[in-house]
């Protein structure tokens, strides 16, 4: 059973939620061009991070319970 108060966002902590929402989808697109064979998941995650660093932003991954890189990325088809 949650045991947590339900959470009432403020109109600035909205804001914060759709400038986050629009910094992911901006990372998305940005980063969908850099999706090419032979090119490594540490790779796209540099890319991403330094993206994300640069527009005054941190990635939420990144060292959380310890890990250590700025987003998830898995393999397909491999």
């Amino acid at each position: 059973m949650r045991t947590e108060p339900v959470i009432i966002h403020s109109e600035e902590g909205f804001a914060g939620m759709r400038a986050a929402g629009h910094l992911a989808a901006t990372v998305l697109d940005m980063i969908s061009q850099h999706v090419i064979a032979g090119i490594t998941t540490e790779a796209l995650d540099d890319i991403c991070h330094d993206f994300i660093l640069a527009h005054g932003a941190v990635p939420a991954p990144l060292n959380y319970k310890g890990f250590p890189k700025s987003t998830c990325i898995s393999l397909n088809h491999v």
